[in-house]
């Protein structure tokens, strides 16, 4: 499914810029050591040796390494254009890949539009309202790391997160499968304003949206087609929408994942003694859902057709607790760097489900 390559492609970038951003400081801090020669045996600094070549690394250097993910103090243009050129580039290339690997496959077309405001009941919209909230953000924290203004790297994140998603949506228009949807737009400018709009009123979000995906195994039961010549199973028709392990699963199983709304009270109510980390959070999801509009496959001409009865559609809400990684204090900056970029996540918590169906259900546990 497109919205699931599009996600493993900016988390590679994401990943990748990181990696270029690290190796990138260090070898600015990095210098060469003087010769063993000129080292006064009074010297605190101390050395590891590796095998017989002169090499080490001294604490000075190793407080340095871990400094690098330390926001600078003020504007640093060397680490600011150092971003640009890497994100621009970063940005061409997921664009040029994502082309190739995706839309060069289906035919082209005049640009039109394409409403699809219905399909999945909504839980794609999510995706992208996800999607470009976190893009958002991951863009201030760069910009912040390069000594960027709040307010000013707060409006940065949200004009990249919206440019990168709208990229997306014009190659849409001009693919005959698919089009221009101004649902999709909708869902991504209101991710990008949530962060951005926090970051610039209270200088840290409040609110936090995660992502959680609970493992499910769907069961050989078999279809048969409308007129009786084929059959297939549950499972097949899963497999080829949403994959068969988790690692295409959790992103791609729209009748698995929950989006949540994660609400930090201690925020609001500072004096309040409630944990810091604590967090309320509020979810949606959708269940029995085997095509985007309705239960019958292939959409254009359907062969295969689930019972209303047997597979009725429904969404489902949601009320838990949760935790906010970014708030639990720790010394290490390693651990709390972690903390940050794992908090898209969703922790399991007890969590009590509410339902289209008229139902009420309680999950001890619910990832």
């Amino acid at each position: 499914m497109k919205k699931t390559i599009i996600t493993l492609v900016c988390l590679f970038l994401l990943h990748t810029l990181s990696a270029q951003l690290t190796l990138s400081s260090w070898s600015e801090k990095n210098k060469t050591p003087p010769p063993l020669s000129q080292l006064s045996t009074n010297d605190n600094t101390s050395f590891s040796f590796v095998n017989t070549e002169k090499k080490y690394v001294s604490n000075t250097e190793t407080k340095k390494l871990s400094d690098i993910l330390v926001p600078s103090d003020t504007f640093n243009p060397r680490r600011f254009w150092f971003l640009v050129g890497t994100g621009s580039s970063s940005y061409v290339g997921s664009i040029l890949l994502l082309n190739n690997l995706w839309y060069a496959q289906y035919p082209r077309s005049s640009f039109h539009l394409f409403n699809d405001e219905g399909e999945w009941m909504q839980v794609d919209k999510a995706g992208h309202f996800i999607s470009a909230y976190q893009a958002s953000k991951w863009v201030y924290g760069a910009m912040r790391w390069s000594g960027m203004k709040n307010k000013n790297a707060a409006w940065f994140g949200m004009a990249v997160g919206t440019t990168f998603q709208a990229t997306i949506e014009v190659l849409d228009g001009f693919s005959e499968g698919w089009g221009f949807s101004w649902a999709d737009i909708t869902a991504n400018t209101a991710g990008c304003a949530l962060f951005g709009l926090q970051q610039a009123a209270w200088n840290e979000q409040r609110m936090v949206i995660k992502v959680s995906n609970t493992p499910r195994k769907y069961p050989l039961t078999p279809v048969r087609s409308i007129d009786g010549s084929k059959t297939t199973t549950i499972r097949t028709r899963t497999n080829d929408l949403y994959g068969d392990n988790y690692t295409q699963t959790f992103f791609k199983d729209y009748n698995a994942l929950i989006f949540w709304l994660s609400v930090n009270p201690r925020s609001f109510h500072p004096n309040s003694r409630l944990p810091e980390w604590l967090n309320v959070a509020i979810g949606y999801g959708a269940d029995n859902m085997y095509g985007g509009y309705k239960n019958e496959w292939p959409a254009e001409a359907p062969e295969f057709r689930l019972s209303d009865v047997d597979y009725p559609r429904y969404r489902q809400f949601y009320l838990s607790l949760d935790i906010d990684l970014s708030r639990i204090k720790t010394k290490s900056k390693f651990i709390k760097t972690l903390a940050r970029t794992f908090n898209f996540v969703k922790i399991p918590s007890p969590t009590v489900e509410f339902s289209t169906l008229g139902k009420v259900k309680f999950h001890p546990l619910l990832f």
